[in-house]
């Protein structure tokens, strides 16, 4: 009779065991067979539970309790990763437990043109919603920043590759500024390097005439022979006398290039002014602007070009020559 009693008093307390393994394994269940995904934000400093709980009033788990009891037990409670997560309620409490530790985070897409300026990858970083523009900008011009990545001057312009990357909010700015100089990098040593003369420009100096290069067209077939116009200037000592350089060196341009810039000897970036090379780049360019400097034009003796405003450019050999063009595509155009 005890041994009846004892085997029944056994099944009883396997069959609550059972029921209750079935009832937990409930509660880890996905809410829903709903798809449809939404944005989560794991902030800096966020404990698992807090996550848990946020995450069971947002409809994307059953029990915050269970969810976290299980992050316990398979040692995932302090491997949360900070971030912002796509989760949906059809995933389930380990699914997304593991999404969440294993930093799954959900990235965004900006594409940086090629020949923007530092201010203006800021601003479309700021546009979407990845960094502030003050943050980036700060990060863009911190000598430290420059010094430990090994960019030359005292600041990243010029060495911020204009591409498509994607990103994920919360991500400091300096470190997307570090994603974009270790960009340059491997652009310059994989397609650039190699076609570099060491007794020529050095490698500074490649990437500010690449800048001026990138802002004088837009016309990829160009670039080549504008570079080889400059360098045919810097070769006999001439000016090069760049209107983006002078715009660069003004505080909040209006747009209006006037006789007055011209001639500001205060402007270190003026070319009308100062012989050889600005101070440092004056846009970020991108790999055709570098190749056009280190293999520009073959035997090319141009050494002017004017706009026909159509997006390419009429070159000269001589001065006179140039007038002409000026006369032909510039003042006629003016009432």
């Amino acid at each position: 009779m005890k041994m009846r009693w004892l085997a029944a008093v056994g099944a009883t307390g396997l069959l609550v065991c059972l029921a209750g393994a079935d009832y937990a394994r409930g509660l880890l269940e996905p809410v829903s067979h709903e798809t449809r995904t939404q944005l989560f934000l794991v902030e800096p400093g966020a404990t698992f539970s807090s996550v848990a709980d946020r995450l069971e009033a947002g409809g994307l788990i059953r029990s915050a309790r269970a969810t976290s009891w299980l992050a316990r037990y398979r040692g995932f409670d302090q491997k949360l990763h900070v971030g912002e997560y796509e989760l949906s309620p059809s995933q389930g409490s380990a699914e997304i437990m593991f999404i969440l530790t294993a930093g799954r985070v959900k990235t965004w897409s900006v594409t940086i043109p090629e020949g923007s300026r530092a201010r203006d990858i800021a601003a479309l970083l700021a546009a979407a919603e990845l960094a502030t523009a003050a943050d980036f900008l700060a990060a863009a011009n911190d000598p430290n920043l420059a010094q430990e990545l090994g960019v030359p001057g005292d600041r990243l312009e010029g060495y911020l590759y204009p591409d498509t990357y994607r990103l994920p909010r919360g991500m400091p700015a300096h470190q997307i500024a570090r994603l974009m100089v270790k960009q340059f990098d491997r652009v310059w040593s994989n397609r650039v390097v190699e076609l570099t003369d060491p007794s020529s420009l050095s490698k500074r100096e490649i990437v500010i005439l690449a800048s001026i290069v990138e802002k004088e067209t837009g016309s990829a077939s160009e670039r080549p022979l504008i570079a080889a116009v400059f360098l045919n200037r810097l070769d006999r000592g001439m000016r090069l006398e760049t209107d983006p350089t002078v715009i660069y060196g003004i505080p909040d341009f209006n747009g209006n290039l006037r006789k007055k810039h011209l001639v500001d000897e205060a402007n270190p970036y003026n070319t009308y002014r100062i012989s050889g090379l600005p101070p440092g780049p004056i846009s970020n360019p991108g790999a055709d602007a570098l190749l056009a400097v280190v293999k520009p034009t073959a035997a090319s003796d141009f050494l002017y070009f004017v706009s026909r405003n159509d997006g390419t450019h009429h070159f000269s050999k001589t001065y006179r020559e140039h007038v002409n063009a000026v006369n032909r595509y510039q003042r006629r155009r003016r009432p």
